[in-house]
């Protein structure tokens, strides 16, 4: 008996450890499977650059000019006759005698020999436009960089703002507990708890309000990544910090003549424009129809030789040599006003740059300190009698619009960062 409950109680030992390593993996299965991954900016670019679904489908227009490539290195088919003549109707006609004495047989080969150098230059004008769509597709690569680093800020300010509320919530929330025991003590008057506490209202819209603005920027940034490039509780690493910068204008501009895909891409439609000029000219050129036959004919055999070529009297390609002309002066006129885009585009991002700057300057100068001492100083005598209710709430009002304020412009310049570097069209500014 004494052994029989000695087994029970070791069963019951073994199963109280079960249950309590059972309980332990759900709870830390489910913490660690929601843990969310982290990215930098520089691996949101790369994940956009790999994941994303429309540069793909612009990836693929690259695809298409190198098969046109293919077609327009391509050779003409030769042409292969044959044909059999004065068959007899009736059947008891046809014999072998009747066949090689009546009947008649020809087999020929034809082959159009291009002029002009027509399958060089198509290939040539083929490549051209290739290479113009490698630049756009470029373009859009930049383009979409800039979307992805600009969201990636506002996911980063979202953040900001997100801890900032919370961090208020929960500092307010102490003022609040504190006039709760001043009014039970007869310290405050109603009036005053009151308005104190319907005050915590504002900080408690203020974190829903973070909380759906992060939602909505990680869902943005998510979609120009690519849903399945990142987890669903995924999340930005780094905070917004300001890094002053200093650059030149003019070396700016410079940078950006040699590297804005889409100026290359009107600078290769030029020569495009060229190529097709080439080829116009080309086509007007008259091709040699020419070809070998076998005839038999009445126990005869016998070969002959054919050629045909069109009169150049009316259709010399004229209308097509015109209209390459002036599509070349179209892409002459496309690349000057990408050359002015690309110096407008850099201006006003400098200028922008410049601008938020000095505003994030004009705030670490002194005002967020200056807001923060005032908010201190307005709490510190408003607990001790020396201030009045409004002052506080005045201050704290103020303190949380500075802050917010403070960060929405450290955003913009970052921002302002990021498009600097779409306008010259590299990641590394000079």
């Amino acid at each position: 008996m004494l052994l029989r409950l000695r087994k029970l109680g070791t069963m019951r030992h073994y199963f109280s450890i079960c249950v309590v390593l059972s309980g332990l993996a759900l709870f830390t299965a489910p913490a660690s499977a929601q843990a969310p991954s982290l990215i930098t900016l520089d691996q949101a670019i790369d994940l956009a650059l790999t994941h994303s679904h429309s540069l793909k489908a612009a990836r693929t227009q690259i695809q298409q000019n190198e098969a046109q490539e293919i077609t327009a290195n391509l050779r003409p088919n030769p042409n292969l006759t044959w044909d059999g003549l004065f068959f007899p109707l009736n059947p008891s006609d046809f014999t072998v005698a009747n066949l090689e004495s009546t009947q008649e047989f020809d087999v020929g080969v034809n082959y159009l020999f291009e002029r002009g150098g027509k399958r060089r230059k198509r290939l040539h004008a083929a490549r051209d436009a290739t290479a113009v769509t490698r630049f756009q597709v470029a373009d859009t690569e930049r383009n979409l960089i800039f979307d992805v680093g600009q969201q990636f800020v506002s996911a980063q300010l979202a953040n900001s703002n997100l801890d900032f509320a919370q961090q208020a919530l929960a500092s307010f929330q102490q003022t609040v507990t504190i006039a709760e025991e001043q009014y039970k003590a007869g310290a405050i008057s109603e009036g005053d708890y009151l308005k104190i506490k319907l005050q915590l209202l504002q900080f408690q819209t203020d974190v829903a309000a973070a909380q759906v603005a992060k939602v909505q920027a990680l869902s943005g940034l998510r979609q120009l990544l690519g849903y399945d490039a990142v987890t669903e509780n995924f999340d930005v690493e780094g905070e917004m910090t300001y890094q002053p910068l200093n650059f030149n204008l003019d070396d700016l501009r410079l940078h950006a003549l040699k590297s804005r895909p889409d100026l290359q891409s009107a600078q290769s439609g030029v020569q495009a424009a060229q190529s097709q000029i080439d080829l116009a000219k080309a086509n007007g050129k008259i091709d040699l129809n020419a070809g070998l036959g076998y005839s038999h004919l009445s126990n005869q055999n016998t070969a002959s030789i054919n050629f045909s070529i069109p009169l150049p009297i009316f259709d010399r390609n004229q209308g097509e040599i015109a209209r390459t002309h002036y599509a070349f002066d179209q892409a002459q006129e496309q690349e000057s006003a990408a050359s002015d885009a690309v110096m407008t585009d850099v201006r006003n991002a400098y200028e922008s740059f410049v601008t938020n700057q000095k505003v994030v300057q004009l705030y670490t100068s002194g005002y967020l300190k200056q807001a923060q001492d005032s908010r201190d100083i307005s709490e510190y005598a408003y607990k001790r009698g020396a201030a009045s209710l409004l002052d506080f709430l005045d201050a704290e009002r103020s303190y949380r619009s500075t802050q917010l304020a403070y960060r929405q412009a450290l955003a913009n310049y970052l921002v302002s960062v990021e498009q600097l570097k779409e306008s010259v069209g590299a990641r590394t500014l000079p």
